[in-house]
């Protein structure tokens, strides 16, 4: 079980504690209240006993703040329930502070991950490029390049389209250098004209009709084509 399916199950488990808690707080109240309002009556009546100096056990000299036995033990009965009720409270607090702990901690192990694999994709993006560049500055004298097919020609290939007939809407790099006859950048299988004096140097397959690499030496179709007139003089 993922943590998310862990921190879901644990949220429903939540509710209900705190249903039942709350539900117990409810009681609680309804206890002090009616507590509070016997006990503030008998001490009505006690206060008024005093003033006509007939309280059983109470004589007129009493203290007006002295209270029967049983008027003291209610009251300290109330505080035992107010004191419940603040104990119950402060649980169902912590049990919801845990889990926002918990989802904290959750959150941010998540943007640790993601942020390992956007590095992670940069940097292959990166050593990509550099294969690229490398190949293409010193990709001459017969010499083919083969690379791993990004995202272009994966979905190129799963369509059936090849570059010649589809549009690339990619995020490209604006310092990445580009190729072929399409000025687009490199991807998928390319491969180098023999011409050493080819202005444009590397062509992608489907640019150029190829499927596979091609044996001896190739001539993109602009050479070619010079390469055939100069032999015609």
């Amino acid at each position: 079980m993922s943590f998310a399916e862990e921190f879901e199950a644990n949220l429903v488990s939540l509710a209900h504690v705190l249903q039942k808690k709350y539900a117990l707080l409810r009681d609680l109240d309804k206890s002090l209240q009616e507590n509070q309002r016997q006990n503030e009556q008998r001490c009505e009546k006690e206060i008024d006993d005093i003033r006509k100096g007939r309280a059983g056990n109470i004589t007129p000299n009493t203290s007006l703040t002295q209270f029967s036995e049983e008027a003291l033990d209610e009251q300290k009965h109330s505080v035992r329930i107010a004191d419940e009720k603040v104990a119950l409270a402060m649980q169902a607090y912590d049990l919801v502070d845990m889990h926002v702990q918990q989802l904290d901690q959750y959150m941010k192990k998540s943007e640790e991950i993601r942020k390992e694999k956007e590095a992670a994709a940069a940097a292959l993006e990166l050593e990509n490029n550099g294969k690229a560049g490398n190949a293409g500055e010193g990709g001459r004298g017969g010499r083919k390049k083969t690379r791993l097919a990004t995202a272009a020609s994966t979905a190129a290939a799963s369509t059936g389209m090849t570059s010649s007939n589809m549009d690339l809407d990619l995020p490209v790099d604006p310092n990445e250098p580009t190729y072929c006859i399409c000025n687009q950048v490199s991807y998928g299988e390319m491969v180098a004209c023999d011409n050493n004096e080819c202005k444009i140097e590397w062509f992608h397959f489907g640019c150029v009709g190829l499927k596979e690499q091609p044996k001896g030496k190739w001539y993109c179709p602009e050479c070619a084509t010079v390469k055939k007139s100069r032999k015609g003089r």
